[in-house]
């Protein structure tokens, strides 16, 4: 592991600096970072995926411990430090690249290389990584409802976004991120991060948070693309009525022609707005779609 001496000479012989619009702000706490591998609990058969490895502190350690590592990484001098550093570890793979293709969905080439490693490996495919402030909710959610899903999740994150992630119903941070979570495993904040443990020093908390995918709720679910777009959609109007909000969309629910019939088969009163369904809610309702 690099502690903070350790990465400021490796910048320095770089002649680089961070980049804080790149959400570059490196965890130099070694105890938390060793905590986060302890929840991950990574195997010699899991796949993990580490997004922001900056320097690879925290790559090398999983290096020791996953059957491969896909680290992205993408400021290209922190991708050519990282991959000096790990020049010897057969089983790491850098990639230099935006982890999120248009700011929406997930580079192919690391789905692809994600796919190729799933069929040689029978592990888990994880995310574990200290997650750049600015990709962590588009990154999660399109690891929950794409192809692989990932099963498990220990990031560190901004606390409002770890807010995000395990809100309930009724509250003001609950959306489709919290809903998607909760609807398909299980999510936990697992610690408070004082700012003071990153490097350089950010202006907010963050937090580690864990998600496990649980089968059982899974098999609920007919459709998880599907529940996405209902969650989303709904969620963009979370002010509106229920039944509001599926009278003025008609293009998406062009194929819907009695909402009243299905609100009522899933004993969801039209009166309700978005925040105040339930993760079940919302899979009742995008199962009666399907």
């Amino acid at each position: 592991m690099q502690n903070k001496t350790k990465i400021q000479e490796l910048l320095v012989s770089a002649g680089i600096r961070p980049n804080k619009s790149l959400g570059q702000h490196f965890l130099i706490d070694l105890n938390l970072m060793r905590l986060l591998l302890t929840i991950a609990n990574v195997t010699g058969d899991d796949i993990v995926l580490e997004v922001g490895c900056g320097t690879g502190s925290l790559t090398q350690e999983l290096s020791e411990k996953a059957a491969a590592v896909i680290a992205v990484e993408i400021d290209t001098g922190l991708a050519e430090i990282a991959q000096q550093q790990l020049a010897d570890k057969k089983n790491v793979r850098i990639i230099n690249v935006d982890i999120l293709q248009k700011k929406s969905v997930i580079n192919p080439d690391v789905i692809k290389l994600i796919k190729t490693l799933r069929k040689k490996f029978s592990g888990r495919f994880l995310l574990v990584a200290n997650l750049p402030y600015n990709v962590a909710s588009p990154l999660v959610i399109n690891l929950l409802v794409g192809s692989p899903a990932v099963d498990g999740v220990y990031i560190t994150v901004q606390k409002e976004v770890a807010e995000r992630m395990t809100a309930k119903a009724g509250t003001k941070k609950y959306g489709t991120l919290s809903v998607l979570l909760e609807a398909s495993g299980d999510v936990k904040i697992k610690r408070l991060l004082p700012a003071s443990v990153f490097w350089p020093k950010p202006k907010v908390d963050s937090a580690m948070v864990s998600f496990i995918r649980s089968r059982e709720k899974m098999k609920r679910i007919k459709n998880v693309e599907g529940l996405r777009k209902i969650v989303n959609l709904f969620m963009q109007h979370r002010r509106k009525m229920l039944k509001s909000i599926t009278k003025s969309s008609q293009k998406e629910f062009k194929q819907v022609r009695n909402f009243r019939q299905i609100f009522e088969s899933c004993d969801i009163d039209p009166n309700y707005r978005p925040a105040q369904l339930s993760p079940c809610d919302y899979i009742k309702i995008a199962n009666a779609f399907s």
